[in-house]
């Protein structure tokens, strides 16, 4: 099966329907990017009439998430994924659309390619950026995932 947006979109409302409820999705991904949009709304707003944090960390996640996803798959591995740490800035209230990007694919390549060869566990470091659509940023996120061969 290839990562398309929408598969992944489908996962996402099965598997992970608070990020669904919120409008988290893809808009696109491949080897080494991928792209999550999210827009200000009612449901996913604080009291400050901006995106709550958790929401911008759910599609800033599944930016990264998707690729580590995308990449054991075309592996055929038995290989499991955690987030083992993350760390964010907020640099302006997010409002209307808001786009993640995250560019690291090769990053997480490298990691699942070096896990298979060793059997080591192996951990990286993956950013995404939320921009406004005027190309502002407003956060950005680093996740550390672990990746290690299933037992």
């Amino acid at each position: 099966m290839k990562f398309t947006a929408s598969k992944i979109n489908q996962f996402v409302m099965l598997k992970l329907p608070s990020a669904w409820l919120c409008g988290v999705r893809v808009k696109a991904i491949d080897n080494t990017e991928c792209e999550v949009g999210v827009t200000h709304r009612w449901i996913n707003q604080n009291p400050f009439r901006s995106m709550y944090f958790a929401v911008q960390a759910m599609a800033a996640e599944l930016s990264t998430g998707a690729l580590v996803m995308s990449k054991i798959q075309q592996e055929g591995k038995q290989i499991s994924m955690l987030v083992a740490q993350n760390k964010s800035v907020f640099k302006k209230k997010a409002t209307g659309k808001i786009r993640f990007k995250c560019y690291d694919g090769q990053k997480i390549t490298e990691a699942v390619q070096k896990t298979i060869q060793t059997g080591q566990g192996q951990t990286c470091w993956m950013t995404s950026i939320g921009t406004n659509s005027d190309g502002v940023e407003v956060s950005v996120f680093e996740f550390e995932w672990t990746v290690k061969l299933k037992s």
